[in-house]
């Protein structure tokens, strides 16, 4: 199978309101359309995780994060641009998402994902990308595909085929947390 005919999969499937299984530019996640709420759910159900834990989501370029947030991607960018590794960072007034993205101050945690198939995912499904560890609540996050539980591969509706054999690791993502007021405080290094 070509990259294009994986990623169009993963994305028919998430257009169904479906969860897959993808890698990303830090761990191997579980996703859906971060719009759906019905999708958004189901995530927290394979993941058996407290849905007062909010989900991050992924997009494909900064200037997305002003459609979903009332952040300018001016100010995502140069935080974003400080790092050297992936950077999630924490949005006061998420708007447009599933309720269930949304912490309960109403901030959204959001990714500008460089990954070649993440980045594609995002791109031809023209919306965010909710993106958490594939793992149940609690285990160690799947850094390689190998290290998923076949509880979870079972529970998803399409499972990405790029990157399977990858056995290289990343860094899981600095988080920084944007307040209402402009200032910003560190909450992962």
């Amino acid at each position: 199978m070509t990259l294009e005919q994986d990623i169009n999969n993963a994305v028919a499937a998430l257009d169904k309101g479906g969860v897959i299984l993808y890698p990303t530019d830090t761990v191997w996640g579980i996703g859906c359309d971060a719009t759906d709420s019905a999708a958004v759910r189901r995530v927290f159900e394979i993941k058996r995780r407290a849905d007062s834990k909010a989900l991050i989501t992924l997009v494909a370029d900064v200037a997305d994060i002003g459609r979903y947030s009332a952040v300018a991607p001016s100010v995502a960018s140069a935080i974003i641009g400080a790092s050297d590794r992936p950077t999630t960072v924490v949005y006061p007034g998420g708007h447009g998402l599933a309720p269930e993205l949304l912490a309960e101050d109403g901030s959204v945690g959001m990714r500008v994902t460089a990954e070649l198939v993440s980045s594609s995912i995002c791109r031809a499904l023209g919306r965010p990308l909710v993106s958490t560890s594939a793992n149940i609540s609690g285990q160690p996050a799947a850094g390689i595909y190998g290290e998923i539980s076949r509880e979870i591969i079972d529970a998803v509706d399409y499972v990405v085929e790029a990157r399977r054999n990858d056995d290289s690791r990343s860094m899981p993502s600095r988080v920084v947390k944007i307040n209402p007021d402009g200032s910003t405080v560190t909450l992962r290094p």
